[in-house]
């Protein structure tokens, strides 16, 4: 077998002619017969080149491999836009959970939403290499909750599921809101992004967007594609039903950085320096 390279060459030198080839003595009978006594076109049966037939196929071929066997050709893929923070409060309604002043990128849980037509759009990212969901609750606690989850599987894609709450735990949906679906795991976090419907048929598990809920938020690790607990034991949760008629952008500090802020931590920090200023008697 020839080298690819070389066959590629030796196949675009016959298609262009470059290359002549002898007619054999087959072939000069074969036009001589095409043509009358005096030369008048005659009947002449048709004739395949096989060089050309042969070239025609391989350039259709577009890519062989080192055994001669085409590549399929993939189709084109489409990179994930990354979540625009920028956006936050103006065209969309975002929700961080984190240091202040962390993004999409950074934020130990982020989430975004905004109208489009008659869907809701959601982006969803954090800090986890398994998955990461919001749930709309009416009174602030787990339990009876419609959950959208994002969830790395070991096949290294973001898929999006469609959860109900029973008490702690998250039962999975076969009904499925979501589409125009699309999700990425990079640098140890998952990121998504899907639709679904604003208005839906009144269902248990399945509520209208266009009524306010307090938003759960949750994150944690994945088994085989099948999320675990998540990773803190009391979840974030909005401190007020959120409208996706309304774009807020909401920052909600994380546990690390609501210590010093709490009243209690406040008050043990001047008792702590009044005794430290007057020492011990």
């Amino acid at each position: 077998m020839f080298p690819r390279r070389l066959l590629q060459l030796w196949v675009l030198l016959i298609q262009s002619g470059w290359w002549g080839v002898a007619p054999s003595p087959t072939d000069e009978g074969a036009l001589r017969a095409g043509q009358g006594e005096h030369g008048e076109p005659g009947h002449q049966e048709p004739h395949k080149d096989s060089y050309s037939t042969f070239a025609s196929e391989f350039l259709e071929s577009r890519y062989l491999s080192d055994d001669g066997y085409p590549f399929p050709t993939a189709p084109p893929v489409d990179p994930f836009a990354k979540i625009k923070v920028t956006d936050c409060g103006v065209t969309k309604g975002c929700i961080r959970y984190g240091k202040p002043g962390c993004d999409a990128e950074t934020c130990d849980y982020f989430l975004s939403y905004r109208r489009i037509g008659t869907d809701v759009e959601y982006e969803l990212s954090a800090d986890t290499d398994g998955w990461v969901a919001v749930g709309f609750s009416s009174d602030k606690k787990m339990g009876g909750d419609d959950v959208m989850g994002c969830v790395h599987d070991d096949n290294g894609r973001v898929r999006i599921h469609h959860f109900y709450n029973v008490g702690q735990w998250a039962k999975e949906i076969k009904r499925n809101p979501a589409r125009d679906e699309e999700g990425i795991f990079e640098n140890n976090r998952v990121t998504c992004r899907f639709k679904r419907p604003l208005y839906v048929p009144r269902e248990e598990t399945l509520v209208d967007l266009h009524l306010s809920w307090y938003y759960l938020f949750a994150w944690g690790p994945a088994i085989q594609g099948s999320i675990t607990r998540h990773d803190i034991d009391s979840p974030p949760v909005s401190d007020h039903m959120i409208s996706i008629y309304k774009y807020e952008d909401i920052f909600m500090p994380s546990t690390a950085y609501q210590t010093f802020n709490s009243p209690l931590c406040l008050l043990l920090i001047v008792a702590l320096t009044f005794y430290l200023l007057m020492g011990t008697p």
